[in-house]
């Protein structure tokens, strides 16, 4: 059975509600979320939010870096082989899908007597990739 008091509904035989739970609550408001709670929460969200994409930020870059570093290791490699091959001085783009890729090989005489230093650099924008590897002189 449920007795009204006012604007309060009070359940049969659960006594009067304390002024405390009147005065946080309000009268009207027994049950739901208060304006604190709910701006307390949406804080708590919006923290939790600002660090989940400042982390997928950083580590989409990380990725990014990567992807360049193994594509280019890849590509230099390939034109170190190619170098080593037929032997010059070479400068020039790659073929599509990586004409951002750019690369510089280098022939140079080395401290040991016969054997030449073959340096391939793969560039694209700022980042570079460097490998060097030693062939025996040709005759």
């Amino acid at each position: 059975m449920v007795k009204e008091m006012g604007d309060v509904d009070i359940t049969a035989g659960s006594g009067p509600i304390p002024p405390s739970v009147q005065f946080i609550r309000g009268p009207r408001s027994l049950t739901g979320f208060t304006l604190l709670e709910i701006m307390i929460a949406v804080a708590v969200i919006g923290g939790l939010l600002v660090s989940l994409i400042s982390s997928l930020n950083y580590h989409l870059g990380i990725a990014e870096k990567h992807e360049f570093v193994t594509v280019a290791s890849l590509l230099a490699k390939d034109k170190l082989a190619e170098v080593e091959m037929n032997p010059a001085t070479q400068e020039g783009e790659f073929p599509d899908p990586y004409s951002d890729y750019h690369f510089a090989s280098e022939i140079k005489g080395s401290s040991y007597p016969g054997i030449s230093e073959i340096t391939v650099t793969v560039s694209r924008g700022d980042e570079t990739v460097k490998l060097s590897d030693l062939i025996e002189n040709m005759k």
